[in-house]
């Protein structure tokens, strides 16, 4: 049936290539239309671990809740009795519990009960030795993830606990080199180590020379499963992030459920699943410094060289506050990403720069197709409610494919600068972007796009004014305004 399923799945989205070619406009629509049977079979796809009923508490292994005691010894001990008894729950019970790296283990769920606390330290020697990991969709050896897991299965971090990373103004957060973050002038930061493992992805050195660490300042990520599938993530609060909150990486049959992300660091993206397959985001809650959920798969040669897109991804029934973009891909999308649907979100905070924000690079390079986004209420923004963005970083060469994609439903109360916001290549126009059913009020541009095939607006009224064919060819020969 699986196997049925998939099959489908590959059948019914690449007709979506013809949209735009005259005889084929008729099926591209029903095409369309059955987008969302699609999603539903994915959902199918994607079955949330079960595990043994035992469980084993951290106490019981040493751990202390006095938080100025480490406990990472004890709660990896109990990981491991945990993993080789066949697995069940590993106890985070009530109390605050400091830790540096903790490593899951195949059909292990690190369950934090209520009123429970994992607090991260902010000792870098509690995060060794190194691991593979991807920083920035770079492949490299770094300090460990505060939560990390490498080629496992059936694992899970739940409870109604809190995940704290520990991370201000004057830890984690200032090795970025903004001032607003801690940082003045003359400290260490994170800029030559960029440019040097960026550098040595071009060159092609092998990840396992690639060592970082101690002296290059690349904050860790929260949580990343790298190479593992059967996961879930359920129920917890994530605060104070050092970096990028939820990250797995190569994983496949992801649910994070009613997580809460609140963490205005720089880089502390909600919710980024990369080079991922069969993902569900559902019900979650993200207030943050960077984008709410960004989805990504690669940068660069890594993204290219490993050839993993994001695939199979569905998000609904989430709450975005601030954040640089609700629903975003990219940028680090070198390896692609298709069939990304999104339903039943609300969004609302001045401090939230897009709603759908697409940003790649001919540096980058990629294809980005078959998004599908719906029933979206905005209370306001600050920059637009669709774009889409070629022009992210510097040029290279390898030109960006984005294609296919459909708004349906978004109402916006009071929107920012732009409504629709493209900027594209004329060789590689944005292809076949249709808004159908929509409201947008209270934006300066309606619409501001130049290169483009395809786009289609269905009963869509910004501003109080029905969109016509004739306000699509003006905002395409309109001088393009910065943004």
């Amino acid at each position: 049936m699986k196997v049925i399923r998939n099959l489908l799945i590959a059948a019914i989205l690449p007709f979506s290539l013809l949209a735009g070619c005259g005889e084929n406009q008729k099926k591209q629509e029903q095409i369309n239309d059955r987008a969302w049977e699609v999603a539903d079979s994915i959902r199918t796809l994607i079955v949330e671990p079960s595990f043994a009923k035992k469980d084993f508490v951290i106490t019981d292994y040493g751990a202390s809740s006095d938080s100025t005691k480490l406990s990472t010894t004890a709660i990896n001990q109990a990981i491991e009795a945990c993993h080789l008894d066949g697995g069940g729950r590993v106890i985070i019970p009530k109390g605050t519990f400091l830790t540096g790296a903790i490593h899951l283990k195949s059909n292990v769920n690190l369950h934090l009960e209520d009123d429970a606390k994992l607090l991260f330290s902010r000792n870098t020697e509690d995060y060794k030795p190194l691991v593979k990991t991807r920083w920035e969709g770079m492949e490299c050896m770094n300090y460990s993830p505060l939560i990390y897991a490498y080629g496992q299965e059936n694992i899970a971090i739940t409870g109604k606990g809190i995940l704290d990373g520990n991370a201000n103004s004057e830890h984690w957060w200032p090795w970025k080199a903004k001032k607003e973050y801690g940082w003045t002038d003359g400290m260490d930061s994170q800029l030559a180590a960029v440019k040097k493992l960026t550098q040595e992805v071009k060159d092609g050195v092998s990840v396992e020379d690639r060592v970082y660490g101690d002296g290059y300042f690349l904050r860790p990520p929260f949580i990343q499963p790298y190479n593992s599938s059967n996961i879930l993530i359920a129920d917890v609060k994530i605060i104070n992030a050092p970096f990028w909150n939820i990250n797995p990486v190569l994983c496949e049959n992801v649910t994070v459920r009613n997580v809460s992300v609140v963490t205005h660091g720089p880089n502390n993206d909600g919710c980024n699943p990369e080079s991922s397959k069969n993902v569900l985001i559902t019900d979650c809650y993200f207030d943050t410094g960077d984008d709410c959920i960004a989805i990504k798969s690669g940068r660069n040669e890594d993204g290219r060289s490993i050839g993993r897109p994001a695939e199979n991804h569905i998000i609904e029934n989430c709450e975005m506050k601030d954040g640089h973009g609700g629903i975003v891909i990219g940028s680090e999308i070198s390896g692609g990403a298709k069939n990304i649907f999104a339903q039943n979100l609300k969004m609302d905070s001045p401090e939230l720069d897009r709603i759908l924000r697409i940003k790649t690079s001919s540096l980058r390079g990629g294809i980005i197709e078959n998004i599908y986004m719906r029933n979206v209420e905005v209370g306001t923004y600050k920059e637009a409610a669709v774009l889409v963005d070629m022009f992210y970083e510097n040029p290279g060469d390898f030109m960006p494919t984005v294609r296919n994609i459909t708004v349906e439903n978004l109402n916006v109360k009071k929107g920012g600068k732009f409504g629709i916001l493209i900027n594209a290549y004329e060789e590689s126009p944005a292809e076949n972007l249709k808004i159908i059913n929509s409201t947008i009020e209270g934006v300066d541009v309606p619409i501001q796009a130049n290169f483009t095939k395809g786009m289609q607006f269905d009963n869509v009224l910004i501003n109080g004014k029905m969109i016509s064919e004739a306000d699509i060819q003006s905002s395409s020969d309109a001088e393009f305004e910065k943004f």
